[in-house]
């Protein structure tokens, strides 16, 4: 039974009928300590109230009095003390009675066959038409003892109840059986809408066609499935991006020195050309050793986050000996540099965090420019640092800054015609601060300059 369908439809239903057996053994228990007691009491009131009026009307006839008290619902048994008996009403199903019953009620006694009778019929016994199921009550009559045994005509009462019961009970089966399978196919279509996405899905189909119309659980198990596709759509786009940069990146630099090595072969080149191929080939090499560093710190960072190592230091003076570090290329392209870096102890893996004040500082030189600005400054935020780098360069467009933290992703491809990068250092700067639980605030304007504001909890 591998259908969800069939299966719900079979576990429905045998709830179905668990439940009503048991609201029925319920209804029973209920029957027998509640209502069979005040049955057997109200129809003893009844047959009292018969025996007292014959015995205070002494002139009423019997056997009339007695047949228009059977015609309006009740089945009447009467017994003398010489064993005479009289049937008034509808036949009894079973007309056995005990003679020491008979005899207990000649008495005086009131018998209690109603409360008495058998438990193990359940709720049944209350249509069992049987004489034992009766409440006798001695009555005297034109100086003759009788024993008095009545019970409600079920049939002549309920008669008709029964068949509307009947026909309420077929129906409300039916149609629960209908509505559940109805019902079912409503829950489980989405499921199978899903079972056929997610196969879809697993062939790299990411375009799935799912309408979400509901809201409930299955509407919102829907749409994560789509904001999944999504996401699994853009990760495949970046995985192909990846490869083709990845591959861009180190075939450009590997033509090129297999190119100049083959230049570097002919004898007729001059010393100075071969100084300038010779250079161009040790620029390409250099390009290649920091593209595979990156990429090796990238996995490192995305294996493992137990990579961090850290400890309590200033960062003020990191960054400022940072900032010593690139003296000579902010001199070179007339940069004014500003900073403001008091001493803060922050807790943090250092070499880490050296490269991403790296990566921001080398950015701001880089896409600066000429006679620029750069700001850095320091604060303590209390709970969390703030680093803050700030540039008068070329900027960058409000479409580009969702997608500057991707790998091998460029802002602008005159950047790549101008300046020399792989593309994945704001991909590691990113990583990194996530991983100390910062965050990067981005602000930039084209044409006038970006601001990068790095945030990193203190402890």
């Amino acid at each position: 039974m591998r259908s969800l369908y069939l299966k719900f439809v079979v576990i429905t239903i045998g709830i179905m009928l668990v439940s009503s057996m048991l609201a029925f053994l319920v209804s029973n228990v209920y029957y027998q300590h509640k209502i069979k007691p005040l049955n057997d009491q109200k129809n003893t009131v009844i047959a009292q109230d018969i025996a007292s009026f014959i015995e205070e009307n002494r002139g009423v006839d019997l056997q009339h009095y007695l047949e228009n008290i059977s015609s309006i619902g009740y089945q009447i048994y009467l017994v003398d003390s010489s064993g005479n008996e009289y049937h008034f009403g509808a036949p009894f199903r079973d007309k056995s009675l005990p003679v020491l019953t008979k005899e207990y009620v000649l008495k005086g006694n009131i018998y209690h066959g109603m409360l008495q009778f058998p438990t193990s019929t359940f709720v049944t016994g209350f249509f069992a038409n049987e004489l034992k199921n009766t409440i006798g009550v001695q009555m005297e009559y034109k100086g003759q003892n009788y024993g008095l045994f009545i019970r409600p005509d079920i049939n002549l009462l309920f008669n008709e109840m029964h068949y509307l019961f009947s026909w309420i009970l077929i129906i409300s089966i039916t149609l629960s059986i209908v509505m559940v399978l109805f019902s079912t196919k409503y829950l489980v279509k989405p499921i199978s809408n899903l079972t056929k996405a997610t196969q879809a899905l697993a062939m790299g189909q990411f375009n799935v066609d799912l309408k979400v119309t509901r809201h409930d659980e299955l509407g919102e198990l829907t749409d994560s499935f789509l904001k999944m596709s999504k996401q699994l759509e853009q990760m495949d786009d970046v995985r192909k991006e990846f490869i083709s940069n990845i591959s861009h990146d180190i075939q450009s630099p590997l033509s090129n020195i297999k190119g100049y090595t083959n230049l570097l072969e002919n004898d007729s080149i001059c010393h100075e050309e071969r100084s300038k191929y010779i250079s161009i080939i040790n620029g390409e090499i250099a390009r290649l050793s920091i593209l595979t560093k990156q990429l090796l710190l990238l996995a490192s960072l995305d294996r493992n986050e137990d990579i961090l190592e850290k400890k309590t230091f200033n960062l003020g003076n990191q960054i400022k000996e940072l900032v010593h570090h690139y003296q000579w290329a902010i001199n070179e392209k007339g940069i004014m540099l500003s900073y403001s870096l008091p001493d803060i102890e922050l807790n943090g893996d250092p070499s880490l965090l050296n490269t991403v004040w790296d990566n921001l500082l080398s950015n701001a030189i880089k896409y600066n420019k000429p006679s620029g600005s750069i700001d850095i400054s320091l604060e303590d935020k209390g709970k969390f640092v703030s680093i803050t780098f700030e540039d008068t360069g070329i900027g960058m467009k409000e479409t580009e800054l969702n997608r500057i933290f991707d790998r091998f992703y460029r802002a602008d491809l005159a950047r790549t015609r101008t300046v020399e990068g792989t593309g994945l250092g704001l991909s590691i700067v990113g990583t990194i601060v996530k991983l100390h639980g910062g965050q990067i605030i981005v602000n930039s304007k084209e044409a006038i300059g970006s601001t990068f504001i790095v945030e990193i909890p203190v402890r």
